[in-house]
């Protein structure tokens, strides 16, 4: 018998309190959540939670009974609030997580303090906040001095965290110094979570340091992590690997099989209707269509993946899409359009303390406009004074182009820019006053 049949075996026994019913179906939500199961997790909680924006009914639940409810409740708002792009789903889970948090310390349990501050940590991953994320994770791992399967989960989720941050080495070495409980545990989701983790990590080290041992290790690890989700029966974690090996396969220049790869996994996400996991997908795509100079199909399908991730809340993955979607206006010759996709990824990732992204943002805004800059003509590829000072000097000297190839006319080089007249003619005004001398003198109208 499985552990979820025993769980629901448990339940027909009518002798049970209120509060340990509520346990239990926590329990039976928990190995749903496990397979990725996530309506089925939320319909068992139906007695206490129903849906996203709801607080939990928690009348007659002891402290702990309670606990586990908003703990549960979190977490599934978290996942599918992101699944199916309801606004602000991430400040809600945190809500509710922080409030589970609270009653578990006040019952100083440590364990469950760790897991609460473990699904906490993700929601603000999620959200792009990094710091936040690793402080939360590090506290939950001081709390597991023992081996555990939670102990196992805080730990991928740092090196995930690590990995979001750029600090590629960083997550490496997280995950090989813990390798030996990932041999010791059974859960299969997490040793699948393991692998794929690992192998993103080597695949971004292969980039790096330009190892191709690494490629070869990377897809070791995601044929494991195919083998245990598989096992696990997860659906969404297998697509999310197929997703991952469209990329190595792009970054190797194997653009057909990185195409194969990337169907599989969208017809899973699709059957799933898993809108952000198919955003993922279609930003990787794009990318793949970047290499193989499709450049307007890279743009619509990278148009689509920020659309979608605009609905999610997740940060760090929409930065990331406009930053593919402005290096495809780029080579489009969109300049104006290019520059505010790259300036958004810059500010969400600013917004959200994740440097290492910014300055992905702004590398790839030099590297794809650059040669139209006099920043970049004079070598200068960062400034050293801050992003905000490099994303003026970008745009200080698009709009000098503009009004220079429109000869002047504010109203053709705002076209060019893919901003209003009113807008342009204000940052004229206000910010760029030297750019005045390049506009033509404004008409007077003469008087009625």
């Amino acid at each position: 018998m499985t552990l979820r049949a025993s769980l629901l075996s448990d339940l027909e026994n009518p002798h049970l309190s209120v509060s340990r019913r509520a346990e239990i179906r926590c329990e039976i939500a928990k190995e749903y959540e496990n397979k990725g199961e996530y309506e089925e997790a939320r319909k068992i909680l139906a007695g206490y939670w129903r849906r996203i924006g709801e607080h939990p009914k928690l009348t007659d639940l002891d402290q702990n009974a309670s606990a586990e409810v908003l703990l549960r409740a979190g977490v599934l708002t978290g996942i599918l609030g992101g699944k199916n792009q309801i606004a602000d789903a991430q400040e809600k889970a945190k809500d509710l997580l922080s409030e589970s948090h609270a009653i578990f310390e006040s019952q100083r349990n440590q364990k469950k303090i760790a897991e609460a501050q473990t699904e906490l940590a993700y929601c603000y991953w999620r959200t792009g906040e990094i710091s936040e994320a690793r402080d939360l994770l590090k506290e939950a791992l001081a709390r597991l001095p023992i081996d555990s399967e939670l102990k196992a989960k805080a730990i991928i989720r740092l090196a995930i965290v690590e990995r979001g941050a750029s600090h590629h080495d960083k997550a490496f070495r997280i995950l090989t110094k813990h390798a030996p409980l990932f041999d010791r545990i059974q859960n299969h989701t997490l040793k699948g979570s393991y692998h794929d983790t690992l192998g993103n990590a080597l695949e971004d080290l292969s980039v790096l340091k330009r190892r191709r041992d690494y490629v070869d290790r990377a897809l070791i690890e995601y044929a494991a992590s195919s083998y245990h989700f598989e096992q696990a029966e997860h659906r969404c974690f297998l697509a999310y690997v197929e997703n991952n090996l469209g990329m190595l396969y792009f970054r190797i220049d194997r653009c057909d099989e990185a195409h194969k790869h990337l169907d599989r996994a969208r017809r899973v996400f699709q059957s799933l209707k898993d809108l952000g996991s198919m955003a993922q997908v279609d930003e990787t795509r794009a990318c793949v269509f970047l290499r193989e100079g499709r450049l307007t199909d890279a743009e619509h399908v990278a148009h689509l993946a920020v659309q979608n991730q605009e609905k999610t809340g997740r940060h760090a993955l929409l930065a990331e899409a406009l930053i593919t979607h402005g290096k495809a206006l780029a080579r489009l010759e969109r300049y104006g359009a290019a520059l505010l996709a790259f300036r958004r990824a810059i500010d969400l990732s600013e917004h959200a303390g994740n440097t290492s992204r910014a300055a992905d943002a702004a590398l790839a805004a030099f590297r794809e406009i650059g040669k139209l800059l006099v920043v970049s003509e004079q070598g200068q590829a960062l400034s050293g004074k801050g992003w905000v000072h490099d994303k003026r000097a970008i745009e200080h000297d698009l709009i000098k182009l503009a009004l220079e190839q429109s000869k002047g006319r504010v109203t053709h080089a705002a076209r060019y820019l893919g901003i209003s007249y009113p807008s342009l003619n204000y940052m004229l005004r206000t910010r760029y006053k030297d750019l005045l001398k390049y506009r033509t003198p404004v008409r007077r109208r003469p008087p009625k």
